[in-house]
């Protein structure tokens, strides 16, 4: 079950990471976010993670992809919590 918790906490979370990693020069930081996010990936409420992953299991944890990726988790938690267009 995914409750409006989950979401905000989710939310708030990977808002937060993103606005770091994307202004961030450092190329250590950036990598100590994608970490962080994995790690949090991992953990977070797995029927939300499916649900932001669409079938992709190695959503949030592609080096590759991470940055749309995270950019594609936070407008999706932006739509479910504010009704943004998906």
């Amino acid at each position: 079950m995914i409750t409006k918790d989950c979401i905000e906490t989710a939310y708030s979370f990977l808002h937060q990471k993103q606005r770091i990693y994307i202004h961030s020069t450092l190329d250590w930081q950036k990598d100590d976010i994608e970490l962080a996010i994995a790690d949090y990936a991992n953990e977070m409420n797995q029927e939300l993670y499916q649900q932001l992953a669409q079938g992709r299991s190695d959503f949030l944890r592609d080096h590759k992809r991470f940055r749309d990726d995270i950019t594609h988790a936070v407008e999706q938690l932006e739509a479910m919590l504010f009704g943004a267009p998906q």
